[in-house]
């Protein structure tokens, strides 16, 4: 696991589309979830975040071989709770499923509050699907508490998010 930098991007971006996938095929429309990361999950998008000063990537590479597993970006909010300039909302935390029960959320989701704490961040905030079961009780495990909800964008579908906050 390491910071990730704007090299990384291409990288970044076929984890995150694979991870996406992995997690949601079958759960939202093919469609949708298609047109989400072409949308969203493109290389300049991760570069402007690995370039950004207000944010942090953290790439997981497979040890041998060094093949993209899953990562965490950390950016300024942009959900619907009062924030100040002591929260930073993790955009992002995906790994692929196979690698579920492995510890490696549990690292991925610990490097990113230690990001947040250095940088001088007091509480960490994520919009998690309503629906992911799995996803919601992980949060939950490491502390995190609903703080709101949300409507988000998929393809053309909007669905409805909880935020969860967690002191750090």
């Amino acid at each position: 696991m390491r910071r990730a930098a704007a090299e990384d991007a291409a990288a970044l971006a076929l984890v995150a589309s694979a991870t996406l996938l992995d997690a949601f095929a079958g759960i939202l429309s093919g469609a949708d979830l298609v047109a989400h990361c072409a949308r969203h999950n493109t290389p300049e998008k991760f570069a402007a975040w690995a370039s950004d000063p207000a944010s942090v990537v953290t790439l997981a590479e497979a040890a041998n071989g060094g093949a993209p597993l899953g990562y965490t970006v950390l950016t300024t909010p942009d959900l619907p709770v009062e924030v100040d300039a002591d929260d930073i909302e993790l955009k992002r935390i995906y790994m692929l499923s196979r690698l579920h029960g492995s510890g490696l959320g549990a690292e991925l989701m610990e490097r990113a509050l230690a990001d947040a704490r250095a940088m001088g961040k007091r509480r960490v905030l994520l919009g998690v699907y309503g629906g992911n079961a799995r996803a919601r009780a992980f949060y939950e495990r490491q502390g995190f508490r609903k703080a709101g909800t949300r409507r988000f964008l998929v393809g053309e579908t909007w669905h409805d998010d909880l935020v969860y906050a967690r002191a750090i």
